[in-house]
């Protein structure tokens, strides 16, 4: 099969990633840092190693203010909650708290906002797109007096459309939280919090930094105070009936997949080196997939050339979702059509009732799996 998908996980991993989880569940299973034995130990001290590697990875402050989690979901709905609550908590706002997002929003980011809103816990304003895309000024022109965060995506998962962090950053009060969604960004684009100015990036494990299902990371500033989202065992403090004070205890409820850490580790080791040609090849993958798709009848592009791999099209004869089953059914393509869980971007593209088809790619996809895409395509969208 070609795998055009890596937009909703990536399909091929590099053998470094592969090994080492091989080697994660081979022998003896131990929970780290959970007990006191020496393998415990030892694997604890794995975990604390990819904490200290991401944090260098994505220019964080603080290695134990990386969270492991399970997924990019899981790490925004952490930094989401974990921000208005921290907040409350503190008694920071005399009234609600106002949050900025856009309508490039996946809804991973627009669920729990909405659910916040609904509660009564934040006031909340929506950027519209501007001409497909979310401008930085848009973000600023949005904020109030008591907006505690701007919350935005820094590419769109349906057209791989980009929000410049730093220049929403230098834009913003100084007192306003930059809430980033990393998951089609992190891996495929350099990233340093500290000189773009975000306070918390929430990171997919299994998309461009090659890590397994299952893996994904909260980098957050010291300067942000999250409160906890999930509540139960951390192997410290047990006696207390809260959880504990420091990070990243505060926030990791449960036992670590020791696996899945040791993939992001392996992951993030195999891009250090080869970052920008990754993004520079998968730019020239994706400019040769438009250039392609452009020539073909009927078929209308809603991307650009990109590092992150997405392509967006729609057919004018055959609706997204019944274009990705032909491409499956017919030529072992994998793609997605519909929706890709980000509506408000749909209504903004004017595509809500028909959807997308998107192929997204990596730097393991070749040329000639383009060409073969773009045979197939023309065929179904000519009939």
């Amino acid at each position: 099969m070609i795998y055009f998908d890596n937009a909703a996980t990536g399909g091929r991993k590099p053998d470094s990633v592969v090994q080492a989880v091989k080697a994660s569940i081979e022998g003896i299973c131990a929970n780290p840092g959970r007990s006191g034995h020496a393998l415990s130990v030892t694997l604890a001290e794995r975990v604390y190693e990819c904490r200290k590697l991401l944090c260098a990875f994505f220019g964080g402050e603080d290695a134990e203010r990386v969270i492991l989690t399970k997924n990019c979901t899981e790490a925004l709905c952490c930094a989401i909650f974990g921000t208005v609550l921290g907040a409350k908590n503190k008694g920071t706002y005399s009234q609600k708290p106002h949050i900025v997002t856009t309508a490039a929003e996946h809804n991973s980011v627009l669920r729990p906002l909405f659910a916040l809103e609904r509660a009564g816990e934040i006031s909340l304003t929506v950027v519209p797109l501007q001409s497909g895309e979310v401008r930085p000024e848009a973000i600023a022109a949005a904020v109030q007096k008591n907006t505690l965060a701007a919350v935005f995506t820094l590419a769109s998962n349906v057209t791989g459309t980009a929000i410049d962090a730093a220049k929403v950053r230098a834009l913003l009060p100084a007192h306003v939280y930059t809430v980033c969604d990393g998951a089609q960004a992190c891996g495929h684009i350099p990233l340093d919090m500290q000189k773009a100015g975000i306070d918390a990036l929430a990171v997919a494990g299994h998309k461009g930094m090659h890590g397994i299902q299952g893996s994904g990371a909260l980098v957050f500033s010291r300067r942000l105070e999250l409160a906890p989202l999930l509540y139960g065992g951390t192997g410290s403090e047990s006696a207390n009936p809260d959880m504990p004070a420091f990070y990243p205890d505060r926030l990791e409820a449960g036992t670590i997949s020791f696996p899945a850490a040791a993939s992001l580790t392996e992951g993030a080791l195999y891009l250090m080196p080869r970052l920008g040609e990754v993004g520079a090849r998968i730019t020239a993958l994706t400019e040769q997939l438009l250039c392609g798709l452009q020539s073909i009848a009927g078929i209308r592009t809603y991307s650009k050339p990109n590092p992150f791999g997405i392509v967006a099209f729609a057919c004018d004869a055959v609706s997204s979702e019944f274009f990705a089953q032909a491409l499956s059914d017919g030529y072992e393509i994998a793609v997605r059509g519909g929706l890709h869980c980000a509506p408000l971007m749909h209504r903004g593209l004017g595509t809500f009732e028909t959807g997308l088809v998107r192929a997204s790619l990596s730097e393991f996809n070749t040329e000639t799996e383009v060409k073969t895409f773009l045979e197939a395509a023309e065929e179904i969208a000519c009939g």
